[in-house]
Parts: C-alpha cells; sequence; structure tokens
C-alpha cells in the first residue's frame, strides 16, 4: 500500500513541480529545456495515473488512497485533502494525464518561436494540475478549491496572448460568467454540509430524505424542512456544473474561449474544465438521484444544449468554433443521459454508464481534432475554412486521423464514438423520455453533418488559399505525432473499454429503487448509424461531390434570415453584451456610482467638513486670552440662568 500511496504523490507532484520549476526558472532561460521538462514530468504523471488504475482494476484499492486533515470546523465536522479511488476518479487520472502529456507534446511544435513559451507549459502544468485536484478529492470542499485554481488556471489561459483585445475579453467573460455560476455552487456547499454536518462525498450520497422532513432549518428570510434545504442546495450545487460546462444559458464564454492558443482549446474541450461540470452531476449522482426532480432539470438542460449547439455548429466557418459548438452539443448528450436515468420515483443506471463511457470516448476524438485544427491553422494561418481546401495530399497524416476522430464522433461502427453515444440515446429510450430520445437521434445526425462538413471543406476540393496553393503546406512532426497517437484510442477505445465500463461502472449505492429489467432495443443502433450516414450523404452532396457548387455553400450574403440568425448564434452575445453594457455598466452600475460619489462621499464630506468646524471652534477658545475667558463664562451664566428659568 505504501507503494501505491508513493506512486498516487507523484500524479499530483509531477504537474505542480512544472509550474514551479518553469514558471519561476528554467521558463525564463530555456523554451525547450521548459518543454522537455514540461513533457517529462507530464509523461510520469501519465504512467503513475496509468499503474494506479491497472493496481484498482486488477488487485484492488481502497476507497481512499490518502488523506490529510486540512479545516477542523467541528469537533466532528472537518474538511480534508485527500486521493479518492474508484472507477469514475481512476478513468478521469488516466485520462487527464494522458491528454495533458500529449498537449504538452504537440505544444512544442505550436508554441515554437513563441515569446512566451515557457511561461505557456508552466501554465499548462498548473491547469493540469487544478483539474487532477478536482477529479480526486474525496468531498466538496477540495473539489470546490480546485474547482476555483481550474477556472483561474483557465483564464490565464486563455488570455495567454494578453496583447490581443479580443483575448483578454474572452479570458474575463470564462472567468466572469464561471464565478457567477460557482456563487450558487458555493451557497450549496455550504447548506448541505450545513445540514449533514459533513463535506464527505460518501456521507451525501449515502443520505435519504424521509429523515430530514421532520426537522427544520432557518434560512434568514424562512424556515423551511431540511429536506426542502438539500434539494435546494442540489440545485445549486448543479448550478455551479452548468455554469463550468457552459450549459445554456451559461454557453457564451465557451466558444470565445478559442481566443487561447489551440492547446489550450483542446486541453479545456476535451477531458478537463468543461467537464468537471459532468464529473460533479456523475459523483453526486445519488444525492441527486433523491432530490426531487433534480435529476429531470439536469436532463432538460442537457438535452436543450445538445441541440442548439448542434444547429449553430451547421452555419459555422471559424473552425475552432464549429469544434467548440460541438463540445457544447456533446457535453449536453453527457448530461442529460444523467437526467435521464429517472423513471418516475425509480432509477436505472444506464445513462450514468454511458455518460462517463462518453466522458472517457469523447476526451480523445476531441483532443485530437482540436489539435488537428491547430495544425490547419498553423499551416494556413487562418482558422477560416473560406481559406481552406485542397489539403488531403498536403497533410496525408493528418488527414486519415481527421477521419478516424471524425467517424467517432459522428457514431459510426466500430470507431470509440459509436459505442458510447448509442448508450446514450438508448438511456434516454428506456427511461420512457421519448422526446429526449428524438432530439438525441436528431442532434447525431446534425453532429455528422457538420463535422463532415468541416472535414470536405478542409481537405478536399480545390485549395482556396494561395500559400496551399503554393505548396507552402507541410506537417510538423511535433504536432502529427499526438494527433496520430490519439487517433488510436479515437479508433479503438469504445471497442476496447466497454466490457470494463458494462462490468465496472456504475454508480455509488442508490437510496431509490432500482430498475435493472429493461428492453434492450436492439434497433436503435441501426437507426442512430442510419440517420448519420444520411447526413453524411447530404454534407459529400453539398460540399465534396463533383457536382458540389462550394461558392455558392459558402456564400453568406444570399443567405435567409433563419440561416443569418443561427449564423449569429441567436444573437446571444450581442444579447449579453447589451445587458452587460447598458443594464449593469450603464443602469446599475452608473447608479451605484452616483450613490457612490454624491451620496456617501458627500456624506463623508459633510462629517468631515463639521468635525473641521467643531475643531476651529476648539482652537479658538484655547486661545490664551483671559478677557474671551471671562466673556464667555459671563455668557454661559446668563444662557443658563435664562434656561433655567423657561417653564419646560
Amino acid at each position: 500500500m505504501t507503494n501505491e500511496i508513493s506512486i498516487s504523490y507523484l500524479i499530483f507532484l509531477m504537474p505542480l513541480l512544472t509550474f514551479v520549476v518553469n514558471g519561476l526558472f528554467l521558463g525564463r532561460k530555456s523554451a525547450k529545456g521548459a518543454a522537455a521538462f514540461a513533457i517529462t514530468c507530464n509523461g510520469i504523471a501519465f504512467a503513475s495515473a496509468l499503474y494506479l488504475a491497472i493496481k484498482f482494476f486488477t488487485v484492488g484499492l481502497p476507497p481512499i488512497v490518502f488523506q490529510i486533515p486540512f479545516l477542523k470546523f467541528a469537533e466532528n465536522f472537518a474538511a480534508n485533502i485527500g486521493l479518492l479511488v474508484d472507477p469514475l476518479s481512476i478513468m478521469m487520472l488516466v485520462v487527464v494525464t494522458f491528454i495533458a502529456f500529449m498537449v504538452n507534446i504537440y505544444s512544442v511544435g505550436y508554441m515554437r518561436g513563441d515569446r512566451a513559451e515557457g511561461r505557456f507549459f508552466a501554465l499548462l502544468s498548473l491547469f493540469s494540475f487544478s483539474m487532477l485536484g478536482l477529479v480526486a478529492a474525496t468531498n466538496l470542499f477540495q473539489m470546490f478549491v480546485f474547482w476555483e485554481l481550474v477556472g483561474v488556471s483557465s483564464y490565464l489561459l486563455i488570455g495567454f496572448w494578453y496583447h490581443k483585445p479580443s483575448a483578454v475579453s474572452a479570458s474575463k467573460q470564462a472567468f466572469i460568467l464561471t464565478r457567477f455560476a460557482d456563487s450558487f455552487f458555493l451557497f450549496g456547499i455550504v447548506l448541505v454540509s450545513y445540514v449533514l454536518q459533513s463535506f464527505d462525498f460518501f456521507a451525501i450520497n449515502s443520505i435519504t430524505l424521509s429523515y430530514f422532513k421532520e426537522h427544520t432549518i432557518n434560512l434568514g428570510i424562512m424556515t423551511v424542512t431540511q429536506a426542502d434545504a438539500l434539494i435546494l442546495g442540489a440545485v445549486m450545487i448543479f448550478t455551479g456544473g452548468w455554469g463550468k460546462s457552459a450549459m445554456f444559458p451559461m454557453h457564451i464564454w465557451l466558444p470565445n474561449a478559442m481566443e487561447g492558443p489551440t492547446p489550450v482549446s483542446s486541453i479545456i474541450h476535451s477531458a478537463t474544465m468543461v467537464v468537471a461540470g459532468v464529473y460533479l452531476v456523475a459523483r453526486l449522482f445519488p444525492f441527486f438521484a433523491v432530490c426531487g426532480n433534480a435529476l429531470e432539470l439536469i436532463m432538460w438542460v442537457g438535452a436543450f444544449t445538445m441541440v442548439f449547439a448542434a444547429v449553430i455548429a451547421c452555419t459555422q466557418k471559424d473552425i475552432k468554433r464549429i469544434l467548440a459548438y460541438s463540445t457544447l452539443s456533446q457535453l449536453g448528450y453527457m448530461m442529460f443521459a444523467l437526467g435521464a436515468c429517472k423513471i418516475g420515483s425509480a432509477v436505472i443506471t444506464t445513462g450514468w454508464t454511458a455518460s462517463t463511457f462518453h466522458i472517457f470516448t469523447h476526451a480523445f476524438f476531441k483532443c485530437s481534432l482540436f489539435l488537428i485544427a491547430g495544425s490547419l491553422i498553423h499551416q494556413v494561418h487562418t482558422n477560416d475554412l473560406d481559406a481552406m481546401g485542397g489539403l488531403r495530399k498536403k497533410m496525408p497524416v493528418t488527414y486519415i486521423c481527421a477521419l478516424i476522430s471524425i467517424l467517432a464522433i459522428s457514431g459510426i461502427p466500430p470507431f470509440s464514438g459509436f459505442f458510447s453515444k448509442d448508450e446514450i440515446i438508448l438511456a434516454a429510450f428506456q427511461g420512457h423520455h421519448y422526446v429526449v430520445f428524438g432530439l438525441a437521434l436528431l442532434t447525431s445526425g446534425l453532429t455528422t453533418f457538420y463535422m463532415f462538413r468541416l472535414f470536405f471543406l478542409a481537405f478536399h476540393g480545390k485549395p482556396r488559399s494561395e500559400s496551399v496553393a503554393a505548396g507552402h503546406v507541410h506537417e510538423d512532426f511535433a504536432m502529427t505525432l499526438p494527433i496520430a497517437i490519439l487517433a488510436v484510442p479515437a479508433l479503438l477505445s469504445g471497442i476496447a473499454a466497454k466490457g470494463l465500463f458494462e462490468h465496472f461502472f456504475v454508480p455509488g449505492k442508490l437510496r431509490v429503487p432500482q430498475l435493472v429489467l429493461l428492453p434492450e432495443a436492439h434497433w436503435i443502433p441501426f437507426v442512430a448509424v442510419a440517420i448519420a450516414v444520411l447526413a453524411l450523404l447530404i454534407a459529400w452532396v453539398l460540399y465534396a461531390s463533383p457536382k458540389a457548387k462550394i461558392e455558392r455553400a459558402l456564400d453568406d450574403v444570399n443567405r435567409g434570415g433563419i440561416y443569418k440568425t443561427i449564423y449569429h448564434k441567436f444573437y446571444f452575445d450581442e444579447m449579453y453584451y447589451c445587458v452587460v453594457r447598458q443594464f449593469i455598466f450603464n443602469g446599475v452600475a452608473k447608479i451605484a456610482r452616483n450613490i457612490q460619489d454624491y451620496v456617501i462621499e458627500g456624506l463623508v464630506a459633510a462629517a468631515v467638513k463639521f468635525v473641521h468646524i467643531l475643531g476651529s471652534l476648539v482652537r479658538t477658545a484655547q486661545s490664551g486670552n483671559l478677557t474671551f475667558y471671562l466673556g464667555t463664562l459671563i455668557v454661559g451664566i446668563i444662557i443658563w440662568r435664562f434656561i433655567g428659568n423657561l417653564p419646560f
């Protein structure tokens, strides 16, 4: 057991050591040295996580490998820092360390020549350390600490090129929106931990509401039963995940976060920051299952985000924004699968297993797709699909890897996404959520369409860029190597891990009735694949067939109003900016500023003036003039006698 504890420490210490060494020393002196150190340390972290996973699934490990006391609030109420070991946390540790390892290798080529290359590798490792601490947390307190650290490090990475106003704006937007959601998360933690007198996940996931219906709690503005307080706390905690995973309507920060370097986009979108909200719901699933209609809320938020983002992705031309909205849609898949587990007062576990399985498969093909996008941008020097085309022969390895990853996200067998996405669609059907089931099938087709639209416009057809036509495009080995490595799990992880997930991945002990005998619906995969193939053919006819009119397909001027509305993301960015600038800045903030300037500072200035006048009078009275003293005494006696003779 001592060996496992030592290995587990390495998982966290290696990224933290990289941040400290590169941030304070090596990064300033040698960019190549900083890159080599980051790759080595993150490789050790991945190897350690893999060793721990093998040990867990073969021999077994205790639920908590190590735990260190951190803060003591009362005799039986304390917060600890530790490492929780179960299939969910082990899977996330392996995925996060592997993705971080690949992204660090890729960044050697992508960040080559950047003035702040050393700082980049330092911040990337800080981000990895923060996410590892989050997924390994044994309690809500530890999770929230690292949750906020993830937010801070993502702010630094999104705004890495701080000389660009757009990057600064995007980083502030991401920070403010996620902090807004996190304020609800914090309130939920306080409320739940106050009622239960524990931050521990095992304690929170072990409750039944019947006991708490007999006790009350004063929330300041009202008195409610402790059961209602726990339900409110559950909604508040989910709101934190709502914002972190960029669910509608708190979604606008995620596409705008593309202003950061592409390796940042890759690691944020594949297995780290945006997945944290889904991980939170999966971690506390037994708690949400007993808290009223919390799972139903989760399901509808995820389902709407899934369709909404997929529709927008069909019209975008910025290659990174297409992938960003694709991430939003896939997160919606994962989120609604968790919520679709409720059938009346009973629960099925199909959706939980499918959602965690999709976290696993999505990490590989989405990371690969973002790294592929970065390679294309690096060669063509633009994000715009209008300037791409004809890259198939120029970048053959990238082309094959892109095809594998796009087939995976489209749910085409035998690629990895087929196994996890179909399980999610099946969960909606088995949960009798037929509307959501239909939306999931529709989104599956939309996903295939917009991804193959990207694929055909980028790689097929004639070059639409002078640099591509002139042959100035080539593949960078440092950038292509991790893409090729990621293509392997994008292809095989579904087949390889399906049995593992079905056997080991079940939520914690449920305190509600569980249904196990459900219809298999063997026809669903055939329908899903048929829809995906149909969408692929439509994309081919429009963008790759010999009769495809690419110029017309790329023409935005002669489009209808509906298309333009979707292309402009339903104008949600403009609405947010309007609210922020007109209502908050020019309304609330201006009123607050006037109150500050004219009321508060006016009262303070008046008080200072009054005290100053009194001080002047006192100084005058202390003049040392005997005549003034005698005159004041006589006047005082006369006034005293006069007041003393008044009837009142």
